[in-house]
């Protein structure tokens, strides 16, 4: 058996990791069971395409990308680095005077609300 996580499995997981929640927060998130991401973690099913649609928005993950990721399109040519770039590094390399730790953690707290504010506005 292959130690290598199957990509859906890895997405959801860094999905969790970044928005700090829970595999029972995710399904209320998605408006899906909790039994339903548990399938999906351990790869005996995989998201309908509406259900990837949720996710796209909720991770602000392109559609094409997570369509590709759960399997249901071709996978598409990355263009750059595999993994998405951590605002905090970025901000960092790009910001090295401007932002100290305590403005960049700010900034990930407005960015987390606003997303969250976006995606229970669509769900209602």
């Amino acid at each position: 058996m292959s130690t290598e996580e199957v990509p859906i499995v890895s997405f959801l997981k860094e999905v969790m990791r970044r928005r700090k929640r829970l595999p029972s927060q995710l399904a209320a998130d998605l408006g899906v069971s909790h039994a339903t991401v548990s399938r999906w973690l351990s790869d005996d099913d995989v998201p309908s395409t509406r259900s990837c649609r949720r996710l796209a928005e909720y991770s602000g993950v392109p559609l094409q990308k997570v369509l590709a990721i759960v399997g249901h399109v071709p996978k598409i040519a990355e263009k750059g680095p595999p993994e998405w770039p951590e605002f905090r590094e970025y901000a960092r390399r790009k910001y090295p005077t401007e932002l100290n730790e305590d403005l960049i953690t700010m900034i990930e707290d407005l960015i987390e609300r606003r997303r969250q504010r976006r995606y229970e506005g669509k769900g209602s």
